[in-house]
């Protein structure tokens, strides 16, 4: 397998876990609302976990659209 193939591949799994991690929120969220310190703080914890979703996604379609450019 060349470097080629291995960075679209990369990008696939990127993308992959970015939308099981938005998949997952909800059921973490509920988690996270029974620890007493994360209480008060839970739309920063929301906002945290959607942004990293958000990166995780960007960063596999930029490696597969970096790979037929």
């Amino acid at each position: 397998m060349g470097k080629k193939n291995f960075r679209f591949y990369y990008g696939i799994l990127l993308v992959a876990v970015g939308i099981g991690v938005f998949y997952r929120i909800p059921q973490i969220i509920l988690q996270v609302e029974t620890i007493e310190f994360f209480r008060q703080k839970v739309f920063f914890v929301k906002f945290s976990f959607y942004v990293l979703g958000g990166l995780l996604i960007l960063a596999g379609g930029i490696r597969m659209y970096k790979n037929y450019k």
